[in-house]
């Protein structure tokens, strides 16, 4: 294996807290907006840097290797070892729009989103629709109605649905929708799905054989503990032969040993979902540090994380019981993404507490979203509670 591509260091479980650059009296809880950067990360990019001062010693053999390796990282961990479907991306923004530039919409249908969904996955959808002469849905609870009522709502009584394209769990407080129950209610419409899974691959089970989706896109900044920049897109096989990808360029082809791209006609494609590599994003330094996230996220492995991170926010949910606090709490929230429902009239007050004690988070919908990862513990997130409950 080459000097790129070889493998990094990664922390035991044991040492999950130290493994992060991160001050001991800092509480970081946005991990939902960027990760905090792991140590191994860091070291991967400094190194990343100084080969690229000598770019003679870095054969091209060594380069190509290097992109294969930092994919099968990504399919081995996320994506149930498929290697072929997935491609590299810069940002979940331009998955979706490979979607959306593959997959058949006519006049007339309709493509059903959440209401409030993360703009990158809403306004390719408008596009698309304005440019085919379709329309744009959104799913919102009403009443006592979960997000996963709304959408089965949606999916059954919306005339000519396209698509559906939705996550795995609300961004602004983390509600987790039932993709079993919607996969299989879109699947009996005849519809396309699409998943946008920036707020939950890494953490939540991606379950492709039961929901069968023809496209997931996910940033790798976020929970993939990897840099911005390099995002992943997987592709269903119907689309890895069938699928047009947004731009051509040389590494997603197959030019041969001549390297030979022939006026009449371009080379075939790379196999599989390569076809849907973008130009450019397979930069060294995004590689060396998206691979040693992926390496430190298969070796904590996904599972272990979301139990201990379940650990965290159930603290914090009893602590908010404890304190008198319940109303504030999300229902049906994932393990590792909340919000907490501060009244109005006490909102500013808590946000102006938790900075002053170093806690940090993102303000969504009138709420604090708080996105712990393994930094946290539950005994933090008592005197989270504590600081909050004390905010007048």
């Amino acid at each position: 294996m080459s000097a790129l591509s070889q493998s990094v260091p990664t922390a035991a479980w044991s040492d999950r807290r130290a493994a992060f650059a991160l001050p001991d009296e800092v509480i970081y809880l946005d991990a939902a907006s960027k990760a905090a950067r792991l140590i191994a990360v860091q070291d991967a990019a400094h190194a990343a840097i100084d080969a690229g001062a000598t770019p003679w010693l870095t054969p091209h053999a060594a380069w190509m290797a290097q992109i294969e390796h930092t994919r099968a990282l990504a399919a081995d961990t996320l994506f149930g070892g498929d290697v072929d479907g997935v491609a590299m991306v810069p940002s979940a923004a331009y998955g979706l729009a490979t979607a959306a530039n593959t997959l058949p919409l006519r006049r007339g249908q309709c493509v059903l989103v959440l209401e409030g969904q993360f703009p990158s996955n809403l306004m390719v959808w408008q596009q698309c629709c304005a440019r085919v002469g379709a329309q744009v849905l959104a799913a919102q609870p009403v009443g006592q109605e979960t997000l996963t009522d709304a959408v089965l709502r949606m999916v059954e009584r919306t005339p000519a649905l396209g698509i559906v394209s939705l996550p795995h769990c609300y961004w602004h407080d983390g509600q987790v929708l039932d993709l079993d129950r919607i996969s299989a209610a879109v699947h009996a419409r005849g519809s396309a799905l699409v998943l946008d899974l920036s707020q939950s691959l890494g953490v939540l089970p991606l379950a492709l054989a039961r929901w069968q989706p023809d496209f997931v896109v996910s940033v790798g900044y976020k929970w993939l503990l990897g840099p911005m920049g390099l995002s992943w897109l997987w592709a269903h096989p119907r689309w890895r032969e069938q699928g047009e990808p947004i731009e051509h360029h040389w590494i997603a082809r197959d030019a041969g040993q001549a390297w030979e791209f022939p006026i009449d006609a371009p080379p075939p494609y790379q196999p599989g979902a390569r076809r849907f590599d973008a130009g450019g994003i397979s930069d060294p330094l995004r590689l060396a540090m998206a691979a040693a996230g992926l390496a430190q996220l298969q070796h904590w492995q996904p599972a272990r994380i979301a139990a201990e991170l379940g650990r965290v926010t159930t603290a914090l949910d009893a602590a908010l019981q404890t304190a008198g606090l319940a109303a504030w709490i999300t229902p049906g929230h994932a393990p590792h993404l909340t919000g907490l429902r501060v009244p109005a009239a006490r909102l500013e007050a808590v946000a102006q507490a938790f900075s002053a004690h170093q806690i940090f988070y993102s303000r969504r919908q009138g709420g604090l979203r708080l996105a712990p990862y393994l930094t946290v513990d539950p005994a933090q997130m008592a005197r989270v509670v504590e600081i909050a409950a004390g905010a007048r």
